[in-house]
């Protein structure tokens, strides 16, 4: 996630180069092809309504990937909540306090954020899962699919177990059943982000109107004799393909690029918290940030 102001120069150079050549072949083509052939002079009102209808087009587009983005946002800080107040349950609860299943299910619990996180960037979900798993619980849950949600299981198990037990009451296994129902539904939710693709026709057809744009506005500066007509029009094109490729980035927020949301560091800090409940001292290091992004 960016978290600075001041994003380096090199960031922008890497985000829009790409573009920026292709705008400067297609206004190099235009400039030499309007000259070598007796072309009509386009009225430059004519990309000029163009470009107003792009703007529309690029800021309801922007609008719908920030949406999303805010809503896995939304979706992690629930998680943030979810985790701590599974653990206070289960600690405050339970008959015997800090004992061994209860710190059992923290652990646990401080593992499940950091496996969800790796599944929704496509990373292996067993990273760090040795740190907080047994060796019986880590082959249980290596062996299925969806990781986080063996993880969720194996919290479903130990529940029914401490109630068998008495170790809980009627009242107390309800409210900690509810507590893993908002965080199954919080899984649910990241994954439907993740696998939801945002129609790719929207972002063909953005691109193909930005393109016919420029190729209009350079056919309209054609009666400009100068080579500045060029870089001009680079210019005048970077902001239009600037904000559509930011839209882009913004609707997929676990694809593990600076834009992403920075679910590891939420992780970080679910952890952190956890083990100062359960009084462990080996807290976790911060996330390292890099000059303008957390991840």
């Amino acid at each position: 996630m960016l978290i600075r102001y001041r994003i380096p120069l090199n960031y922008f150079i890497k985000f829009a180069y790409v573009d920026a050549i292709a705008v400067m072949i297609v206004s190099v083509g235009v400039f030499f092809l309007v000259r070598k052939i007796n072309f009509p002079i386009i009225p430059i009102n004519i990309p000029a309504f163009m470009g107003t209808a792009i703007s529309l087009l690029l800021g309801f587009k922007l609008s719908q990937s920030y949406d999303r983005w805010w809503e896995a946002r939304k979706i992690w800080g629930a998680i943030v909540n979810d985790s701590r107040t599974l653990t206070l349950q289960v600690l405050n609860y339970h008959k015997d306090g800090n004992c061994e299943q209860t710190i059992r299910i923290a652990n646990r619990q401080m593992a499940w954020p950091h496996s969800l996180g790796q599944s929704l960037r496509g990373l292996s979900p067993l990273d760090k899962m040795g740190d907080f798993l047994s060796e019986e619980e880590f082959a249980r849950v290596a062996s299925h699919k969806n990781v986080p949600l063996a993880i969720l299981n194996e919290h479903s198990v130990d529940l029914r177990q401490m109630y068998q037990d008495g170790k809980i009451n009627d009242y107390q296994q309800i409210q900690i059943d509810k507590t893993l129902v908002r965080l199954c539904q919080s899984m649910g939710m990241a994954e439907r982000i993740k696998n939801t693709v945002f129609p790719t026709s929207y972002r063909l057809f953005l691109h193909l109107f930005i393109y016919l744009f420029i190729t209009l506005l350079a056919v309209a500066l054609a009666e400009v004799d100068r080579l500045w007509e060029i870089p001009m029009m680079v210019l005048i094109s970077l902001p239009f393909l600037l904000l559509e490729k930011t839209a882009f980035y913004l609707q997929d927020p676990f694809e593990n690029r600076p834009t992403d949301i920075s679910v590891s560091a939420i992780a970080n800090t679910i952890e952190h918290n956890l083990k100062q409940l359960i009084g462990q001292s080996d807290l976790p290091a911060p996330v390292e940030q890099d000059t303008f992004y957390v991840m």
